[in-house]
């Protein structure tokens, strides 16, 4: 803690000395405090590629926990079968827009994060992986645990909470003119698939 602690009084220093010298027209001088002691570094991110049966399996392993918040989530099957069933009171739309899109698919859908973001050089891999819901990642961004004072909470045990993964496989297998409907049918057979496993 007091290494971070030092480390953040240093880049502050640098930013004020910078600031002052600016202040003073003194742009060259500026120019060399950033250089020195609070420099830019270029991370060249590598790219995300995970299938939805590789999401489900990480949502499966948390729990269907936001390891950032500790909240329980719900399967994305799930809340779009809610949303094929009771378009008016539960609401989609493909991109999400917020006036026209139930605020649930940002509050409880799952998606996978990276813990070490890629944008900084984080790998794409289930090591760098976390569930968290689609708000919390957006908040996240390209930006670290440390940074946001944020810390991973305990992955949630898939007996107790499934994310309501088995009544959505039971909803579909009665009425399976829902594997008709975008995603159900992807979601679907990766639920299914992780379901039989435990």
């Amino acid at each position: 803690m007091g290494d971070d602690r030092d480390m953040e009084d240093r880049k502050i220093a640098a930013l004020k000395k910078a600031a002052e010298y600016l202040s003073e027209g003194n742009v060259p001088r500026a120019e060399k405090v950033i250089s020195e002691d609070y420099r830019f570094e270029a991370v060249e991110g590598h790219g995300r590629h995970y299938t939805a049966a590789q999401a489900m399996e990480q949502f499966f392993r948390d729990g269907f926990i936001d390891r950032y918040s500790g909240k329980r989530l719900v399967n994305p099957g799930m809340l779009r079968v809610l949303s094929e069933k009771m378009p008016k009171q539960f609401p989609y739309h493909p991109h999400w827009k917020m006036g026209e899109c139930h605020v649930a698919y940002w509050e409880y859908q799952p998606t996978v994060d990276h813990i070490d973001p890629v944008a900084r050089g984080g790998e794409d891999s289930p090591e760098n992986w976390v569930t968290t819901s689609m708000m919390n990642n957006a908040a996240k961004g390209v930006f670290t645990l440390e940074q946001l004072g944020w810390t991973l909470k305990p992955r949630g045990d898939i007996n107790e909470w499934d994310g309501l993964s088995g009544y959505f496989v039971a909803i579909v297998k009665e009425e399976p003119s829902l594997l008709e409907v975008g995603k159900i049918k992807e979601w679907y057979k990766a639920t299914k698939k992780m379901l039989d496993t435990i």
